[in-house]
């Protein structure tokens, strides 16, 4: 019997059509994991981190003076002032300083930083897409992590980024600071980088995965089409709200990884206590804050540049497999 002969036959005058509400919105299912390999997201981490952190660079060159000058015996320093003073000591390539070291350590780092952080999100999530507290726990595991291999050379590029920077490159630098401080002065600022990335990263992971979330649920029907728009802006929201909140770590960061160079403090201890201590007797309770402009400019479309090219490699894979299998 054809088909078309037996759909009047089993029609039933009880089954009515329910009719959907006009605000109705499908549901956008967010996958807790993307099913590929440990390497594919080191690869992904890898270019995101190296693209992000090269494009920014002169930003963080600018928020490194502002937060190092201000332990020397001057006074404070604003965006402007340290934007100028860069300008006329070393011209446009004084904002490249240190570049080498950020190019060395921001690709393994990020290799480190997002497989963990995928693996991580996979195990506390239990395959819940919403689970906000895993996305930040899962943050926070990625960044001790990747801040392992990060710090050592985060240390060499900002003492490259000071103005009158006693160093000729990367390898004079590692070279130096082994012979007069030894290797632990290169994880001088792991603990603090750690405290402080950890509510960093806590923030931005949960901040970026609801921001996505909630901006493919406004328009679930171009959320393909418009992927790469939703990653950057949720990126940019989210690091910008981390940057804000951690400022105050990072300046402590910047001030520990710098001492003892450029006529900055050396610090006896070496704890937060200590270096929160001096800045707010120097500077006041203002010292804390000092790069947050920079930081945030920094962040913001950081963070935007390295979640939209990190979920694009994340498609390319994706789309690789789906192809060879």
């Amino acid at each position: 019997m054809a088909a078309t002969e037996a759909t009047p036959k089993f029609r039933d005058t009880d089954f009515r059509t329910v009719p959907q509400s006009t605000d109705y919105q499908p549901e956008v299912l967010v996958s807790a994991h993307d099913g590929l390999r440990f390497w594919q997201f080191m690869i992904a981490g890898s270019i995101a981190g190296s693209v992000e952190h090269m494009a920014m660079f002169p930003v963080d060159t600018v928020k490194t003076r502002m937060q190092a000058m201000g332990s020397c015996p001057i006074k404070s320093v604003g965006f402007r002032h340290a934007l100028r003073s860069i300008l006329k000591v070393d011209g446009v390539s004084g904002f490249y300083r240190g570049i080498g070291a950020m190019g060395l350590g921001a690709g393994p780092a990020h290799a480190v930083y997002f497989s963990v952080y995928e693996v991580c999100k996979e195990f506390f999530s239990r395959g819940n897409p919403n689970n906000s507290a895993a996305h930040a726990v899962s943050g926070v595991c990625a960044t001790v992590a990747s801040d392992a291999v990060f710090t050592p050379m985060d240390m060499v590029k900002q003492r490259l980024q000071l103005k009158n920077s006693p160093y000729t490159g990367v390898s004079d630098c590692v070279r130096t600071v082994l012979k007069e401080d030894g290797f632990r002065a290169f994880y001088a600022s792991y603990r603090t980088t750690v405290i402080m990335n950890a509510p960093f990263t806590a923030v931005h992971f949960s901040t970026y995965e609801a921001s996505k979330r909630f901006l493919m649920e406004i328009s679930p029907e171009n959320a393909n089409e418009e992927g790469w728009v939703v990653h950057a802006t949720a990126g940019a929201a989210a690091g910008a709200l981390a940057a804000a909140v951690t400022t105050p770590l990072d300046v402590v960061k910047t001030q520990l990884q710098c001492q003892g160079i450029c006529g900055c403090d050396r610090f006896k201890t070496g704890s937060i206590r200590d270096v929160i201590q001096t800045i707010i007797k120097k500077d006041g309770y203002r010292g804390l804050m000092r790069g947050w402009t920079p930081r945030m400019l920094f962040h913001a479309p950081a963070a935007a540049i390295c979640w939209s090219t990190y979920e694009a490699a994340k498609s390319f894979f994706q789309e690789l497999s789906s192809c060879n299998s």
